[in-house]
């Protein structure tokens, strides 16, 4: 029997030398513009946020104070295909990231918060968190106060993340494909007659923010994904390919 090939994935990597503000969410070349002002928006449609506040982080800007890490979100968007196949387009320099409090001052955390100095809070240039020359866009919500501490103050957090980046998305979908910096090939592959190699990852499924998603609309995303905890944390099996593209979008 011969190989045969499952799925291929294409990744086309955009380079971002720099970010900041103005009146339209854009990108030109290799420069990222963000319209601050979207946050008011996104604002109004909240009902259990009460504050958002957005900053552009420039590279080695990081003796500042920040409220708890809620995540680290790379910029990804899908242009053909579904998650772990097609065509995927994704931003390099620049991260999001989500911090939270509520009214009351309580970090939005579980098993240990991270509120700080940043540059003493976050370990730069490993897998999942941005390196010293990127730039940072951070997303700080302010949840109410007088609640008891659930589920859904963070999956609100998540999703008002989501919809800000989503802007973002959109117009990264449409960049021509040939203007990226590289752009890189993968394939799930059946190879008779070789080993069977499974790669098992135990993820946390218990509650608040102690959660992870599966199969999003978007690379690393949130809308249309499923919960591991409503999934009643029964094993899931996803191919290479889906894992390389976001498929699991671990939300602690």
């Amino acid at each position: 029997m011969e190989e045969k090939i499952l799925r291929r994935l294409v990744i086309k990597p955009f380079h971002i030398n720099e970010v900041k503000s103005g009146p339209k969410t854009k990108i030109d070349k290799n420069e990222l513009i963000i319209n601050v002002s979207k946050v008011d928006e996104l604002l109004a449609n909240c009902e259990l946020i009460t504050d958002i506040k957005l900053d552009i982080i420039k590279p080695g800007d990081h003796n500042r104070e920040i409220n708890t890490i809620m995540d680290i979100i790379p910029i990804s968007t899908k242009v053909l295909g579904r998650i772990g196949e097609g065509i995927t387009h994704t931003l390099t320099g620049v991260y999001v990231m989500l911090t939270g409090v509520d009214e009351d001052g309580r970090q939005m955390h579980e098993f240990g918060s991270s509120e700080g100095i940043l540059s003493e809070q976050m370990v730069f240039g490993r897998c999942g968190t941005p390196d010293k020359n990127d730039y940072i866009i951070h997303l700080d919500v302010t949840l109410k106060g007088g609640l008891p501490f659930s589920r859904s103050l963070a999956l609100e957090s998540f999703k008002v993340c989501d919809e800000f980046i989503q802007e973002i998305r959109d117009i990264l979908k449409v960049e021509d494909g040939r203007n990226a910096a590289e752009s890189r090939e993968y394939f799930d592959k059946i190879k008779p007659n070789s080993k069977k190699v499974v790669i098992v990852k135990q993820i946390a499924g218990q509650g608040a923010m102690y959660d992870n998603q599966l199969f999003s609309d978007e690379p690393s995303g949130f809308h249309g994904g499923t919960s591991i905890i409503d999934m009643c944390n029964v094993p899931m099996i996803i191919s290479p390919n889906e894992y390389r593209d976001g498929a699991l979008r671990a939300m602690t």
